[in-house]
C-alpha cells in the first residue's frame, strides 16, 4: 500500500491528530495497556499510530509489527471462504447445516419461556445463512439464557487448545437451539460451524484453506491460527478490567487492577493451537488485517489474484436480516450496536446512521474482536480503518463509538 499525505486524501492533519491524544488519554487512565491504528482513503495509507505497550510487565512497546490475538474479527475471514466456495456452485445459503454435519439433524430448539435445558420443541436444522447471520439459534456462553448457561457449564467455545473443530461442532450441534431458527438475533458460534463447513466442503483443514485461498493472495504472511515460531517476543499481552476469567461476562465483576494480565507469551494457548476457530482463533499484525479490510473495500481484488467477485461481496455486505437487529435481538452480547444496524454474512452493517447514534455512512461494514479491537470499511467515503489493542472484554469502553466519531471529523473533503 501507498502512503498519502493526509491532506492528499481529504483530511484536516489537525484534526486527524486529536485520535493519536485520544489513544495517550486511552493508555494514560489505564485503560489500555496500549494500541494502534491504521488508515487507509482510496487504497493509500494516510494515518497510523501506535502508543503504549503490549506488553506492561516487560516493557514493550506496541509497535506496528505486534502480533494481536484479532478474536471476533476472524469471522468475515471465515465468511468470505464460505462465499468462495458457494461462487464455486458447491452450495448455497440456503443448505441446511446438517447436509455438512449430521449432527445437526433432528435437531430441537428450547420452547419460549423455558427455564431448563430439557424444555425443548422440534426445530429444523439452521441454514448456512442463519448461522452466517446470527439467527440459527445457536449462542455463546457469556450470552444470558438458558443454552448459554449449558454451554457455560460444558465449556463449549471453540478454543484453541480443545481438541478439534470437528469434535467441539459436534458438542455444540448435541445441545438444544436457544429460539427457532430465523426467529430471533443472538450472537453465536455459528460462524465456528461454518468454519468447519469450510473444511468439509473444501477438502482442506479451515487452517489451510484460509492460507492457500486467502492469505497468501492478499499477502497477509503474520496471520494465522497460531503465534508463528519465533515471533513470541512480538506478540501482545492480554489483559482485562474483570476478576476472574474476562470472558466470563454473566460473571464480570470490576477488579482493582484496571490491566490485569491474563495470557502473555509462552503460556498462551494461541501457541498450541490444535482447534482452528472460524470465529475468533486468528492472531495476526494490523498490516495484515488491513490488506483484507482493503479487499472487501475495492470489491475482492488482491495482488494475488481475486478473492470474490464485486457482485458477491456487494451482497455479502448487504443487511440479510429483515430489519434492524434490534427488531429480532434479544438481549445478549454484540460487538456493535442493535439500534439501526443490520446484519450481512459475517459483519454488521448501518442500515440508518441515526438510529445508531454512531457518526457512519449507511451501508458501512464492520466488526471486533472479544479484545477489543475494531474494523470498518466505508466506501461512501472510500476509508479502511483498523484498530488494535488488547484488552478484554471489548464493552469496557465506547472506544469504537469514539473512533468513529473522531475519523469523521478529521474527515473534510
Amino acid at each position: 500500500m501507498q502512503k498519502a499525505k493526509p491532506q492528499d486524501r481529504g483530511f484536516d492533519p489537525a484534526r486527524l491528530a486529536r485520535i493519536a491524544d485520544w489513544m495517550d488519554g486511552y493508555v494514560t487512565d489505564r485503560k489500555y495497556p496500549g494500541s494502534s491504528i491504521l488508515i487507509a482513503r482510496g487504497g493509500d495509507e494516510v494515518y497510523f499510530n501506535a502508543t503504549g505497550q503490549r506488553s506492561v510487565e516487560q516493557a514493550q512497546p506496541f509497535t506496528r509489527d505486534t502480533l494481536a490475538r484479532i478474536y471476533s474479527m476472524t469471522k468475515p475471514v471465515t465468511s468470505v471462504a464460505l462465499m468462495m466456495l458457494i461462487e464455486r456452485g458447491l452450495f448455497s445459503l440456503s443448505t441446511p447445516v446438517s447436509e455438512f454435519i449430521p449432527a445437526f439433524k433432528d435437531m430441537q430448539a428450547l420452547i419460549p419461556g423455558a427455564t431448563r435445558i430439557d424444555q425443548t420443541e422440534p426445530s429444523s436444522a439452521p441454514t448456512l445463512q442463519q448461522l452466517a447471520t446470527h439467527t440459527s439459534g445457536m449462542s455463546y456462553p457469556f450470552n444470558p439464557g438458558v443454552l448459554a448457561k449449558a454451554m457455560d457449564e460444558q465449556d463449549i467455545l471453540f478454543k484453541p487448545h480443545r481438541g478439534t473443530l470437528a469434535e467441539e461442532a459436534d458438542r455444540a450441534a448435541a445441545l438444544p437451539l436457544s429460539f427457532q431458527p430465523g426467529t430471533s438475533w443472538e450472537y453465536s458460534v455459528g460462524i465456528d460451524i461454518l468454519g468447519r463447513v469450510v473444511e468439509i466442503a473444501s477438502g482442506k483443514s479451515l487452517a489451510q484453506f484460509f492460507e492457500e485461498e486467502i492469505f497468501a493472495p492478499l499477502g497477509m504472511t503474520e496471520t494465522g491460527f497460531r503465534v508463528p515460531e519465533g515471533a513470541g517476543d512480538r506478540f501482545a499481552s492480554l489483559y482485562t478490567p474483570l476478576v476472574g476469567d474476562a470472558m466470563a461476562l454473566n460473571a464480570a465483576e470490576a477488579g482493582g487492577d484496571s490491566l490485569r494480565l491474563t495470557d502473555q507469551a509462552g503460556k498462551s494457548p494461541f501457541e498450541i493451537t490444535t482447534l482452528y476457530s472460524g470465529g475468533g482463533g486468528l492472531v495476526g499484525t494490523i498490516d495484515d488485517y488491513m490488506k483484507f479490510a482493503e479487499m472487501l473495500r475495492s470489491g475482492g481484488m488482491a495482488a494475488g489474484g481475486r478473492i470474490l467477485s464485486p457482485s458477491t461481496l456487494a451482497f455479502m455486505m448487504r443487511n440479510h436480516l429483515p430489519g434492524d437487529i434490534a427488531s429480532m435481538g434479544q438481549p445478549s452480547f454484540a460487538e456493535q450496536p442493535m439500534e439501526g444496524m443490520g446484519f450481512g454474512i459475517g459483519g454488521s452493517v448501518v442500515l440508518e446512521p441515526g438510529r445508531t447514534a454512531v457518526p457512519s455512512n449507511p451501508g458501512d461494514f464492520s466488526w471486533g474482536g472479544m479484545a477489543s479491537t475494531f474494523f470498518w470499511i466505508d466506501r461512501v467515503l472510500d476509508v479502511s480503518v483498523v484498530f488494535f489493542t488488547q484488552l478484554a472484554p471489548s464493552s469496557s469502553y465506547p472506544s469504537r463509538a469514539e473512533l468513529k466519531a473522531l475519523l469523521h471529523g478529521a474527515i473534510v473533503a
